[in-house]
């Protein structure tokens, strides 16, 4: 259906083509239409209504829609009508009949069938080459050609296996390429060995031949020519025979398979045997009981026997073998040519080959599977056979005897699996201390650290099945479930470490103290006695936490000082009134009336009333001056109190000044008083210095409050669990300061704090354990050898640690008992029985053939064998064939001596060794019975009957082998606190120890056990792991002074760098660019801009220093002290340095003045400047003003304006104020943190329009207050130590024995460093050399030559014997044969084959034969490669067989050579180039060379093999010619070449020699020299002259260039002298005098300087 939609779709398409193609697509009527004008009339009229030029077009099919999915989709497409010239019409105008349908069935693609579909990849074909490309081949191939494989595509159906449409495996993956490019390599040539050396000839007298054979390095590939032949020959002569040479040749033929006699002739042989035993029983009569008794065991053991070898079916029976004549052409002859006396036996016995027999399967095994696992839901069933009889004889081995597959359990019954994961403790405490480093360590003070510390929880494997844990999460006591081994857990380890944070405790922080307030009573609503207290007091600025919390830790808030005559409420004057005089004079004595408002004891201003008992203040008495009398100003406010309290030495001051304004007149004015009537003392501060205070200890434990019992137990305060009500007490004392504790009555009793408050108790928490884990299993397997106890534990983990008061963990976590004892392992043993008796070929078989005798010669022998326990009890076979090693040989060959053979005694045992190294031993055997008069068997060559063998020799000698280990640290127990292993506990440095193995050697250079030089196979030396040092710094200095006198500023500290870290230890914190030696920490600091005031006495009387007429008035100077203070809360109270004090806001200390005259008006001093309107602008104006004192006398000056204006100028006397906010500080710690979270702090000031930075009270007056937030928190990183697990077990040896064997222990990083901490070393694997152990093994020796006993050629075997050698494990050691006891626990397996086979047939040529030699090696892996990148087909190995010929008359009879090849993994990339030796004359020779040396044929590229031969053609026979290495002939020095016209050596001349005199040839005579031979020694003593030979004519007999070079040098010489000459007998003209001929020198020096 698909296909055929399809190419409907592709038809309607074409439909809607180019214009070009309308007219094949019209109906036939109207093509003729259009092509006939004529007939078109009536036709029109007949179909004027049809529309013939309309055309239905289609879209593209839409999208597969439809409810379900599968095949009941619905696809849809428009379908228009379209004129033919291409635009859209009414569907009407097109035929319906023809409308192609606009909808079809289609396949709706779901999610789903992604698991049902899928695109199936056929495999590449045949890379096949581009035709395009391949019409121009190259010359030469360099890396192939291109070419292009393709494979097929189809979607198929999965489940079904059926195609499918390509659409639905398009929805879910495009469609795979198709086709690629690909590359058919260079063809390869095969490449073969050079020639081996000439063999011996094969005859040694007489003509023969010798040949040189090579093997096959690279085989033909890509289609490259085959190999050339792989064997030469060459005939040779040797001296001539004496004897004729025998034509003929005795041969044998291989062995028949062996097969069993007929059952007559074995019931006739058995018949005989029986009549000569009974015979032999009738002669000896046993008749004794006990002898009978003997022979019935025996006999009943050899029953036994052969039953159990019944699993051996062993047969003897016989095989045979044709002897032949064979002629030197090949052809048989009578056995009468091959004269020998005795020919060879023709049937021999041998043991009838058996297969192996298995018994049927056996019943399938449950399944392993008894539990429903989701993740892996099969198992594995097994089933199982048994061997009934082994195989003899066969090369087939027995067939698999188990058999597994997978399974599933059935049922609903069927659980689910345990299933397993990581849970863990609860984490421990957060700790500081392992984040410090060594130095902060060593300082001890490690109490109450805080900020960012380290918290560990131990993670542990346990069951996790979901109704498991549901169970548990009912439990109240949380017990979880007991650990299981932790192999079980697969998945990640949770992190068992994780930085954590103990809250800093913040100090408590109180403001400055309060002024003294007045005497109070303690208790103003009971006003009792006359005593009372003035107290001062401060309050908390910052609140304490952490520590016991509360406001226990803080200081005492209030000070008390008893006084008397208290009073709740009193007066305080305000401002005092004008001075008013009496009797409503204008001048003269009066009273100034004090404005006052009532305060209580805090000095808040409170109503009038409550002053009714306090005396009200009493007007003040004062003068107004009148005209002429002197004027004093008013009095000064009183300074502050000199002391804080009075005592026997020091009582309290404050004093007040005024000073004259104007003098009297000397007539009749009231004079100015004495100077000390203008200073005024009175005490102050006059209570005694004894203050009192009420002084808290610390808050005690919270002891359960038994009274408070309804208590909900889950309450949480201050965000921690509670679970009842308690109390906490304190101690609380009166103290006098300086003092000590006083009785409770001296401190106000009413402001005594509380003693008692309610606490909330933590809970209390249990130790909680989980129950055991099962006991570690026994080994389950016996015990071998080792007695070392075997012991099983069980431990089990607190997952919650004990906490205020809770059950501690008592009990032990960890239990161990020894395992009961195992039975010790049960070994097995092959029990070998004597020999049967020697079985012959049968008589009946053997009586025809010549030379053969009855009842002697060679046979074979069988035996029994049982499977026995180490302690002789029976056994099954099965046990032995695991555990007792290879079986033993069933059968034997042996030999019933004839009457011809020499016969001896068994040879005896070794004599003793006196062990003297080099001494030997020896066996004896004797010649018996009548071979003793055998000359043959006196032979002690053929028959030695002595052998002698070397004593093993006790000297050895051990030597050093290998490299040093790493250092390694003894190996101890590392406390571990609670389950937390803190770091820097691990012991990582120190004293360790570093090894090297020892290896032993006997006087051979065997090496043997490293015990039998009595060492234990290292030598050890001490070496030391340095320890990390961390950089140190010093201490903190103390923090420097504020930046800044007012306002925000910085203070600073440092720490000094004292040690750089070395050895991996913490690095130093970022240092200073300058010295790098300096650590600093900046932190904002805040100064009170009124701390430091500057206070100014009264000005002094006006000095004057213009006189005036009168005295005592006029201008003068005034000065005054101006001091700076330490302002406090009682005023200004001590004199500080001036530098402490701003010095622009200091006061001026003199100005000019006026002293007014008598009679003039006196005015006050100027009041303060009224305040500037904000904002500031010069078009407002401040102004002050001053009132009249003394009226003016009646000739004197009126009083002026007393008031002054100013313009308010901004940053003159008018300002603009505003806050400003400081940059983040750094991150603050707290003194006693690490790291963690931290504070940045900043400022708030109040700058001044003008920058400076002033009281924040300024700001504030101008409801500038803004809601800044002052500090942020913020993280420093905590400076974590790399933490390493712990060394892991040392790994087995990498090898079993030899000396490079090693052992290697590792360790990972659990907690990789952070921050500054300590980085993880580099060395996280450390070896150590294994002890070194021998390496024994079996190995083959040569194959003998073959052998063909009693015969010349023919089928023949070969031998080899397998010895124990021991190596020291390296490539390069050659292994030295030692006695097979040192190999006997090692299976007898060869070259990792357990088939050891040591004879083998082999066919030795007769002479005259072809044959093939035998395989040479496998040659090196060879990958195809260009330029030394290997091109992905693989690597490839060749081994070859080349010809040998020992007639040429039989070549026609010779087989093929033959060529074997296999693939191959480790590969490697060859590249061959020609290689060429030094010239010999007029050849050289080259030859081809493999990149690693190996000189080859084939393989290098022929268009490119260099000459070996450059002689020339024709030869040089001219006289004193050669051939040149352009192959052309030349002659030799000191002759030119006269050349032919075609460029051929004509003849050699003679060039004639010029000799050019030296310095010290006095004569200077041009002789011709005589002709010179070029090889000759010139006859001229050296430094007379030297000697140029001039040859004007090339090779090719025409002048050189040089020649014409020379001669149109002469021509251009001799006009130049002509020119000269010419020039020289010239007259010259007279030069024409110039004016500025003498400038010129001047002008041409001028070099641009001004100054010229």
């Amino acid at each position: 259906m698909g296909l055929q939609r399809k190419r409907s779709v592709s038809r309607s398409r074409g439909a809607a083509g180019p214009r070009r193609g309308v007219l094949q697509l019209l109906p036939l009527p109207l093509l003729l239409l259009l092509l006939c004008p004529g007939a078109r009339g009536a036709a029109a009229q007949r179909e004027a209504e049809a529309p013939t030029l309309y055309l239905w077009k289609t879209g593209p099919w839409g999208r597969c829609m439809g409810d379900e999915c599968g095949p009941g989709g619905i696809q849809t497409r428009a379908v228009w009508c379209a004129h033919v010239e291409g635009w859209t019409t009414l569907h009407s105008n097109c035929k319906q009949a023809g409308r192609p349908s606009n909808q079809q069935n289609c396949f709706k693609v779901c999610d789903w069938h992604k698991e049902l579909y899928d695109w199936r990849l056929g495999p590449w074909n045949q890379c096949q080459p581009v035709i395009s490309k391949s019409l121009e081949k190259p010359l030469e191939c360099i890396k192939g050609e291109e070419g292009i494989q393709v494979r097929e595509i189809t979607c198929i159906q999965k489940d079904k296996d059926m195609p499918a449409e390509d659409i639905i495996c398009e929805y879910f993956e495009p469609k795979p390429l198709l086709e690629q490019a690909c590359l058919i390599p260079c063809q390869q040539d095969c490449i073969v060995s050079e020639f081996s050396p000439w063999s011996e000839c094969s005859k040694t007298c007489g003509s023969g031949l010798q040949h040189r054979t090579r093997h096959v390095v690279a085989p033909p590939q890509f289609g490259g020519s085959g190999c050339p032949n792989l064997t030469e020959f060459q005939v040779c002569q040797s001296s001539p025979c004496e004897a004729e040479e025998s034509m003929y040749s005795l041969q044998v033929g291989p062995w028949s398979s062996c097969s069993m006699p007929h059952s007559r002739q074995v019931r006739q042989a058995r018949r005989r045997g029986k009549n000569k035993d009974r015979e032999k029983d009738r002669g000896k009569g046993v008749k004794d009981p006990e002898a009978r008794e003997l022979i019935k065991k025996k006999r009943n053991r050899n029953r036994q026997n052969r039953q159990e070898n019944k699993y051996w079916d062993i047969q003897i029976g016989y095989q045979t073998r044709e002897v032949m004549c064979t002629n030197k052409t090949g052809k048989t002859a009578d056995l009468s040519f091959c004269q020998q006396e005795k020919l060879p036996m023709t049937v021999q016995s041998c043991v009838i080959t058996k297969e192996c027999q298995v018994s049927e399967w056996l019943e399938w095994s449950p399944c392993s599977a008894t539990c429903r696992d989701p993740a892996s839901p099969t198992g594995t069933r097994v089933r199982t056979r048994t061997i009934r009889q082994f195989p003899i004889g066969s090369e087939k081995e027995c067939p698999e005897l188990e058999e597994k597959e997978p399974c599933v359990s059935q049922g609903d019954g069927v659980a689910l699996c345990a299933t397993y994961g990581w849970t863990t403790t609860e984490w421990t405490e957060c700790r500081v201390d392992p984040l410090l480093s060594q130095q902060d360590k060593r300082r001890g003070n490690q109490t109450a650290l805080c900020g960012g510390g380290v918290q560990t929880r131990e993670a542990y494997c346990v069951q996790t099945n979901g109704n498991l844990l549901a169970h548990l999460n009912t439990r109240k006591d949380r017990e979880a479930s007991k650990p299981v081994d932790s192999k079980l857990c697969t998945g990640p380890v949770p992190n068992t470490t994780q930085l954590c944070h103990i809250p800093c405790p913040i100090e408590c922080e109180v403001s400055p103290w309060s002024a003294w307030g007045p005497c109070t009573y303690e208790n103003c609503d009971d006003q009792q006695g006359k005593k009372g207290f003035k107290l001062r007091k401060r309050r908390i600025t910052n609140e304490p936490t952490g520590g016991s919390g509360g406001t226990g830790n803080c200081p005492h808030l209030l000070e008390a000082i008893p006084c008397e005559e208290p009073s709740c409420y009193e007066w305080k004057a305000v401002r005092l009134g004008d001075c008013e005089p009496d009797n409503g004079k204008e001048c003269g004595p009066g009273t100034q009336v004090q404005e006052v408002v009532c305060i209580n004891s805090d000095g808040e201003e409170v109503d009038r009333q409550l002053c009714r008992d306090a005396i009200f203040p009493i007007p003040v008495a004062c003068d107004a001056p009148c005209p002429m009398d002197c004027v004093l100003s008013a009095w000064s406010t009183w300074s502050s109190c000199s002391h804080t309290c009075s005592g026997k030495t020091t009582e309290g001051k404050q004093i007040r000044a005024r000073s004259i304004l104007a003098y009297a007149g000397e007539e009749g004015g009231i004079r100015c008083p004495n100077t000390s009537a203008l200073q005024e003392v009175r005490s102050c501060n006059e209570h005694p210095c004894t203050v009192y205070h009420w002084q808290t200890g610390p808050w005690g434990q919270c002891i359960e409050d038994t009274s408070v019992s309804s208590f909900n137990t889950t309450t949480t305060w201050n965000g921690e669990a509670s679970c009842s009500v308690g109390m906490q007490t304190r101690k609380v004392i009166c103290v006098r300061v300086n003092v000590g504790q006083v009785g409770p009555k001296k401190c106000p009793e009413s402001l005594r704090p509380e003693t008692v408050r309610p606490c909330l108790l933590p809970c209390r928490k249990d130790c909680i354990v989980t129950p055991y884990s099962d006991w570690t299993p026994c080994p389950s397997s016996c015990r071998e050898g080792d007695l070392g106890v075997r012991k099983q534990s069980r431990l089990r983990v607190i997952i919650q640690l004990p906490a205020n008061g809770g059950r501690d963990c008592t009990d032990p976590l960890y239990e161990e008992k020894a395992c009961e004892a195992p039975q010790v392992c049960q070994s097995y043993r092959w029990k070998t029985h004597k020999w049967r008796r020697c079985q012959l070929v049968p008589w009946s078989i053997q009586q025809d053939i010549p030379g053969a005798q009855e009842g002697c010669g060679p046979g074979r022998q069988a035996r029994a064998i049982t499977c026995r326990k180490q302690d002789g009890g029976q056994a099954g076979i099965h046990d032995c064939l695991r555990y007792a090693g290879p079986v033993p040989a069933l059968t034997q060959a042996c030999q019933i001596p004839c009457q011809d053979d020499c016969q001896f005694t068994s040879w005896s045992k070794f004599s003793s060794c006196n062990g003297d190294c080099g001494a030997v031993r020896t066996r004896k055997r004797t010649i018996v019975g009548k071979s003793k008069k055998k000359e043959k068997c006196k032979n002690s060559h053929l028959y030695p009957l002595i052998e002698t063998q070397y004593c093993p020799c006790d000297k050895y000698n051990a030597q050093p082998v290998g490299n040093w280990s790493d250092c390694i640290l003894p190996e101890g127990k590392v406390e571990v606190l609670l389950g937390m292993k803190i770091q820097g506990d691990i012991k990582e440095c120190g004293q360790g120890y570093r090894y090297q193995a020892m290896a032993c050697y006997d006087q051979n250079g065997r090496l043997v056990e490293t015990s039998r030089c009595n060492s234990h196979g290292y030598i050890e030396e001490a070496c030391i792991i340095p320890c990390p040092s961390d950089c140190k710094l010093s201490e903190w200095s103390n923090w420097s002074r504020c930046s800044k006198s007012c306002g925000s500023g910085v203070k600073v500290r440092s720490k000094w760098l004292r040690e750089k870290p070395y050895n991996g230890g913490r690095p130093c914190p970022k240092l200073d660019h300058v010295n790098q030696a300096q650590v600093y920490e900046v932190v904002p600091c805040h100064s009170d801009c009124n701390q430091y005031i500057w206070v100014t006495e009264p000005w002094s009387v006006c000095k004057v220093t213009f006189v005036n007429m009168r005295d005592n008035c006029g201008e003068g100077v005034q000065t005054r002290k101006v001091r700076c203070m330490q302002n406090t809360a009682d005023g200004p109270s001590e004199h500080v340095e001036d530098y402490l004090c701003d010095p622009e806001e200091m006061p001026l200390g003199s100005r000019e003045c006026k002293l007014p005259c008598p009679e003039d008006c006196v005015i006050s001093e100027w009041g303060p400047w009224t305040r500037c309107a904000l904002p500031c602008n010069q078009s407002s104006f401040r102004q002050r003003s001053a009132d009249p004192i003394r009226q003016p006398a009646d000739e004197g000056r009126s009083c002026p304006n007393a008031v002054e204006k100013e313009p308010c100028n901004l940053n003159k006397n008018c300002y603009h104020y505003d806050y400003n906010v400081t940059d983040w500080s750094t991150c603050h710690l707290s003194e006693k943190a690490v790291c963690g979270n931290g504070i940045k702090t900043r400022m708030l000031d109040c700058v001044r329009s003008d920058g400076k930075s002033v009281d924040l009270k300024y700001c504030e007056e101008l409801a500038l207050e803004k809601h800044w937030q002052m500090n942020i928190s913020c993280m420093v990183e905590c400076p974590v130590n790399c933490q390493l697990s712990d060394w892991s077990p040392w790994s087995e040896c990498s090898q079993t024995c030899g000396l490079t064997g090693k052992m290697i222990r590792r360790r990972t990083v659990t907690q990789p460093f952070q921050g500054d901490g300590r980085p993880c070393p580099s060395l996280m694997e450390q070896s150590k050399p294994c002890p070194v152990k021998p390496c024994y093994r079996w190995q083959y020796g040569q194959w003998s030559p073959c052998q063909v006993q009693e015969a010349q050629c023919g089928e023949g075997t070969r031998t080899r014997n397998i010895s124990c050698v021991v190596s020291d494990g390296s490539s390069d050691d050659f292994s030295k044969v030692v006695d097979e006891e040192f190999c006997a626990d090692i299976e007898p397996t060869v070259d990792g084959s357990k088939k050891v086979i040591l004879e083998e047939t082999c066919t030795q040529p007769c002479p005259g034969d072809c044959y093939l030699k035998d395989w040479s090696p496998w040659s090196l892996c060879q990958l195809t490669c260009v330029n030394g990148e290997d091109l992905g087909f693989g690597g490839i190995q060749v081994r070859s067989r080349a010809v040998i010929i020992q007639e040429l008359e039989n070549q026609h009879l010779c087989p093929e050579q033959m060529l074997e090849t296999k693939s191959c993994d480790d590969g490697q990339c060859y590249e061959y180039k020609w290689m060429a030796s030094a010239w010999k004359g007029s050849s050289r020779t080259v030859w081809c060379q493999r990149s690693d040396g190996v000189n080859v044929t084939g393989g290098c590229l022929v268009v490119s093999q260099p000459d070996a031969d450059r002689s020339c053609n024709p030869p040089c026979t001219q006289p004193h010619s050669y051939c040149s290495e352009t192959k052309a002939c030349r002659c030799e020095e000191g002759y030119t070449e006269v050349m032919s016209s075609n460029s051929t050596l004509e003849q050699c001349t003679l060039i004639p020699v010029v000799v050019i005199p030296t310095m010290e040839d006095k004569r200077g005579d041009v002789k011709t020299s005589r002709a010179v031979h070029p090889t000759q020694p010139s006859s001229n003593p050296a430094g007379r002259g030297r000697t140029w030979f001039l040859q004007p004519f090339g090779p090719d007999g025409r002048l050189r260039t040089w020649v014409y070079g020379v001669a149109a040098g002469a021509f251009v010489l001799l006009i130049f002298i002509v020119s000269m000459i010419y020039l020289a007998c010239k007259k010259p003209k007279k030069p024409q005098r110039r004016q500025n001929n003498r400038l010129k020198p001047l002008t041409l020096a001028y070099d641009g300087d001004a100054d010229m």
